[in-house]
């Protein structure tokens, strides 16, 4: 079936909000006529791409993501932003849908005309990352959002997934540094290019405070990721809103510095490059498992790995030996 990609491309173009979550759903869907007109769709809006703020926020459990982006989100908004907010939830085992209700979290900003939020089920990619979402990004951009913010839901390897497809990298965390530092993995730090510590009101600003010089003498033990830029530990209260403003002049700040020297330039294409060997990555593992001789051996050999009569090393090789015979 052939789908007329031209009313997507207009529509999204225009800001239409309805074509704009028809065309995600294009993306986000696994059937081949959808993936096919999905492309088309994202080569044809490239053009229009490129000119948002990108920002990913992870955060420890408890931190507060959800109340933190809807405020400061909802701040953005009334300056005049426009604020997309791809939040990447988990996704049922069962049903592989969304489980979790980001616009139930999130009422305020839900409704607000210049915000656009879109729950991501991630189908157990890397680690909560969904497949989709730079695409999805990209299309938002075009459709006329300059600040996109990507949730990411847990600690582990999808923060730096997340990381490698943002301008700015926001690890949110809260007081109790000592322990809340064992707790979040070196990697995540490595890649933040701020720690703000949220819930910065009543009895907890000294502890707050407290947390933010811990916090700072912990970067200074790692190396920053640019020459340019020193991540600096912020605080602020997301009930309260106070803080956010400073926090959003943070970004413009890494912004001009990085834009300035040339590095964002640099650190985009150096992802965009990254993105399509992922791609490629991913598509060749999965026309490796759909060959008919995979679907049929590989079943008897996790068998014979199970019961040790097989090495995992022999059995991988016997599976990758039928790359050799599908190429002659």
């Amino acid at each position: 079936m052939q789908i007329d990609i031209e009313p997507y491309i207009e529509g999204v173009q225009a800001g239409n909000r309805l074509l704009l979550a028809r065309t995600i759903t294009l993306i986000e869907s696994t059937l081949p006529a959808h993936q096919q007109a999905a492309r088309s769709i994202v080569d044809r809006l490239l053009p229009k791409t490129g000119n948002s703020v990108r920002l990913g926020i992870t955060g420890v459990p408890g931190a507060g993501k959800s109340t933190f982006i809807e405020s400061f989100g909802t701040m953005l908004t009334s300056m005049g932003h426009k604020v997309a907010v791809l939040a990447i939830d988990p996704s049922s085992t069962r049903s592989g849908g969304s489980i979790l209700g980001d616009k139930t979290r999130m009422e305020k900003l839900s409704v607000d005309p210049n915000a656009f939020i879109r729950p991501s089920p991630s189908s157990g990619n890397l680690g909560g990352v969904a497949r989709k979402t730079r695409e999805v990004m990209l299309a938002c951009e075009a459709a006329g959002f300059d600040v996109i913010i990507i949730e990411t839901v847990g600690v582990g390897q999808s923060e730096t997934t997340v990381a490698s497809m943002v301008d700015f990298f926001m690890v949110l965390m809260i007081a109790g540094a000592g322990d809340e530092l064992q707790g979040i993995k070196k990697g995540v730090l490595e890649v933040a290019d701020t720690i703000v510590i949220n819930k910065a009101d009543g009895d907890n600003v000294l502890r707050a405070e407290s947390a933010q010089k811990e916090y700072q003498a912990a970067l200074h033990l790692l190396m920053p990721q640019s020459p340019h830029w020193n991540p600096p530990v912020l605080t602020c209260s997301s009930l309260k809103s106070t803080g956010l403003d400073n926090i959003w002049q943070t970004i413009l700040d890494h912004r001009n510095k990085l834009t300035a020297c040339g590095e964002l330039a640099e650190k985009r294409r150096s992802q965009t490059l990254d993105w399509m060997s992922f791609l490629v990555n991913e598509g060749l593992r999965d026309w490796f498992y759909s060959l008919d001789q995979v679907k049929n051996t590989l079943p008897l050999l996790r068998k014979r790995v199970e019961a040790e009569q097989i090495s995992p090393t022999a059995a991988a090789a016997e599976l990758l030996s039928i790359l050799e015979q599908e190429k002659n």
